[in-house]
C-alpha cells in the first residue's frame, strides 16, 4: 500500500479532479435508515472503502462490479493506518472512479470524516457528504429512550469514552449536570471507570443508565438499569462492541416506550432497490 508520503506524487500523476468521493453514512445498523442519496449512490460507485461497522446488508446495495476495499478498525486492531486510508481514497480518485467512502452511523461524529475530507480537500479531490443517522439517534430510538423530553433533559452531549486510563481529558463537572443526556460512544471497556467518575463529579448512583449493543439490528440487546449497577450487569449479560451507552433520566421511559424488543416484532426484509444508471 502507498503511504501518506506518496500522495502528492499519485495526484500528479492522476489527475486529483477526474474522480469524486462521496463520504457516506451507513447509519447505526437497520439498512432501511439509509439516506435514499445514500443507497442510490452504493449502487452507482465503482469503489466502496468501508469500515468495521458497516454489515452485510448494507454492502449488499453495492453495485456487483464494484470494488470493496475493507479498511475497517477494532479495538487494537487497525486494519490499515488513517494515512493509508487518505492515501487510498486519493488514488482511487485520482484514478478516475467514483468512490463511496463508508462509515457507520454518521460520518462526522466520532468518523474521523472530517480528518479525511480536510486531505481530499488539501489536493484538489472532489467531495461530497452524504450524513446518516448517528448510532446515539438510532439506537436510543430503537431501545425506546427519548435523548431528550420536556420533563427530564433539556440537552444531550455526544460524547467518547474511548478514554485513557484516569480520564484526565474529559470535563466531568460538565458530563454530570443535572437535565441533560449523555450518549456515550465506544465506552464498553472503560465503562466501570466512566460510571465512577460521573458519580465522583455529581451524579446519583441511582442515575438511570442503559447499554444497547447492536442498536437497530435483530440482536439487538438493552441493559437499563443505574450508574452503581450498570457496568456489572453489563459484564454479567456479556455485551460487546459496538456498544452505545445512555445516562440520563430518559432512560425511565424504556419501560413505557421500548417498541423494538416487544415479542410481536419481527426483523423486516429490505426492499431497497435501485437502478444502477447515472
Amino acid at each position: 500500500m502507498n503511504s501518506f508520503a506518496d500522495v502528492p506524487a499519485m495526484i500528479a500523476a492522476c489527475g486529483a479532479s477526474s474522480g469524486k468521493v462521496y463520504l457516506v453514512g451507513a447509519g447505526p445498523g437497520d439498512p432501511e435508515l439509509l439516506t435514499l442519496r445514500a443507497a442510490r449512490l452504493l449502487a452507482q460507485a465503482q469503489a466502496v472503502v468501508y469500515d468495521n461497522l458497516v454489515g452485510p446488508e448494507v454492502l449488499a446495495l453495492i453495485h456487483p462490479a464494484a470494488q470493496r476495499i475493507y479498511v475497517g478498525k477494532e479495538r487494537s486492531r487497525h486494519t490499515m493506518a488513517q494515512e493509508d486510508i487518505n492515501a487510498l481514497l486519493v488514488r482511487l480518485a485520482g484514478e478516475g472512479l467514483s468512490v463511496v467512502r463508508l462509515k457507520g452511523g454518521d460520518p462526522f461524529i466520532f468518523g474521523r470524516g472530517g480528518e479525511e475530507l480536510q486531505v481530499l480537500a488539501a489536493h484538489g479531490v472532489p467531495f461530497e457528504v452524504v450524513p446518516g443517522i448517528t448510532a446515539a439517534c438510532g439506537a436510543a430510538s430503537y431501545a425506546g429512550i427519548p435523548l431528550t423530553h420536556r420533563d427530564y433533559a433539556q440537552s444531550c452531549l455526544f460524547v467518547t469514552g474511548h478514554l485513557k486510563e484516569g480520564g484526565g481529558e474529559m470535563d466531568w463537572a460538565a458530563l454530570a449536570r443535572p437535565h441533560q443526556t449523555l450518549a456515550i460512544y465506544m465506552g464498553l471497556s472503560m465503562l466501570p471507570s466512566i460510571c465512577v467518575r460521573l458519580v465522583e463529579s455529581g451524579l446519583s448512583p441511582c442515575m438511570p443508565a442503559a447499554a444497547i449493543e447492536q442498536g437497530t439490528l435483530p440482536g439487538q440487546r438493552v441493559i437499563a438499569a443505574t450508574l452503581s449497577t450498570l457496568a456489572a450487569e453489563v459484564a454479567a449479560a456479556g455485551l460487546r462492541s459496538p456498544c452505545l451507552t445512555v445516562v440520563g433520566e430518559v432512560v425511565r421511559l424504556r419501560d413505557q416506550l421500548a417498541w423494538f424488543d416487544a415479542p410481536a416484532m419481527q426483523p423486516r426484509e429490505s426492499n431497497l432497490a435501485f437502478t444502477t444508471g447515472a
